[in-house]
């Protein structure tokens, strides 16, 4: 059984953070899945993970803005049912939509390393509401019944706080919490904000 984090952004930025991220938290990352939208075909992504090495898998998806299901939800609720496969988690990247694509999360973490019951907004500021993120590849996350959604602002952004020259402190938070939630880290976050 593979197990896959999913991450919904698949831009330029966010493949460079997830490359350098992975490596460092001994992680794979599928590069066949970044674009904007999200183009490769989902079985054809399953075939990349269940060829993946035995350690935990980041799979970029992104609907590039389309209304409803775009190609990148498709392929993630594709992903989710598949006998092999086991999501243990989502990073839900903030966005500023007109979709108007909203998903729960868990906790969100803040461009400040912060843990905090709020969505985060693109640039990783509190929002409003409690345990809610808007974006635009997230709204199936709700439908997925995953174990941990964490949510972030614009990976690799975040006026700069989540630089990859920064080593990406925020998104690396968020992968690390989903990690330590399912057993691949022993850090515990007890201590943190929240």
């Amino acid at each position: 059984m593979r197990k896959v984090i999913f991450i919904t952004d698949g831009d330029l930025a966010a493949k460079k953070v997830l490359e350098c991220l992975a490596v460092e938290l001994n992680c794979r990352v599928i590069g066949a899945s970044y674009g904007n939208p999200t183009t490769i075909n989902a079985e054809v992504l399953a075939s990349f993970v269940l060829a993946a090495p035995d350690v935990p898998i980041l799979v970029m998806f992104d609907d590039c803005g389309i209304r409803d299901y775009g190609p990148g939800e498709n392929a993630m609720r594709y992903l989710a049912s598949h006998p092999e496969i086991e999501v243990i988690g989502a990073v839900a990247v903030a966005s500023q939509t007109h979709a108007k694509e909203w998903t729960h999360v868990d906790v969100s973490i803040d461009r400040f390393g912060h843990r905090t019951a709020y969505g985060v907004d693109k640039e990783g500021l509190p929002d409003l509401e409690i345990g809610r993120i808007n974006g635009d590849t997230v709204s199936v996350l709700d439908q997925l019944n995953l174990p941990c959604v964490v949510g972030i602002g614009d990976i690799g952004k975040m006026a700069r706080f989540d630089d990859v020259k920064r080593g990406a402190p925020v998104t690396r938070k968020a992968l690390e919490y989903i990690l330590e939630r399912s057993g691949y880290l022993e850090r515990s976050f007890e201590n943190d904000d929240i």
